[in-house]
């Protein structure tokens, strides 16, 4: 089983079960959406020491969640996972890494993205619009899609150019995902 280095922050202990189901890894639980002072605290600790990487629920809360780590500890690295992959086996409960296969847990730790210091950014609403990712009936599974692609996780259009720049993905990257969108469409 692979040993991770860095400390994995997940929302609960279902997360952690899951989690090290697919992997030898140490966890920190937010316990949900509750993140006080005392807990940022730690977790820029646990930066400076081990590292970090935030694997939080593909929802709302999850994205909050993010933001706010993302936001008071910088440097940290970041892995997603689709919503269709959380989603749980029974009719009740709610999305979540806890309903996540091993093997797409593993693949997502694979696939990591650091976020970096800010820069100029490199995408523009115009990007997206130019590219069928805004203003078409069909835009926002293009979005999915290039999320999925890029596995920076779903945002609408002004989320979209904030995670294309805050993670950098290059032009290159984008170009060859919306070209593999375009060509999936093509096959259908």
């Amino acid at each position: 089983m692979t040993k991770i280095k860095e400390v994995i922050v997940v929302e609960g202990k279902d997360d952690t079960k899951q989690v090290q189901k697919a992997v030898d890894a140490d966890t920190y639980e937010t316990n949900g959406s509750a993140l006080n002072a005392t807990d940022l605290a730690r977790l820029k600790k646990l930066q400076e020491s081990r590292g970090l990487i935030v694997f939080t629920d593909p929802d709302f809360n999850g994205e909050r969640l993010r933001k706010i780590i993302s936001a008071a500890v910088p440097g940290i690295k970041h892995a997603f996972i689709r919503r269709d992959q959380g989603v749980p086996s029974e009719a009740h409960g709610s999305l979540g890494i806890e309903h996540a296969d091993p093997a797409v847990i593993k693949a997502a730790l694979e696939h990591l993205y650091t976020q970096a210091p800010a820069t100029n950014p490199l995408f523009s609403q115009r990007d997206l619009q130019a590219t069928g990712l805004t203003g078409q009936q069909n835009s926002k599974r293009r979005r999915e899609r290039l999320g999925q692609i890029l596995g920076i996780g779903y945002g609408n259009g002004k989320q979209l150019v904030h995670r294309l720049n805050m993670f950098q993905v290059t032009v290159d990257q984008f170009t060859a995902a919306v070209k593999q969108i375009d060509q999936e469409k093509e096959n259908e």
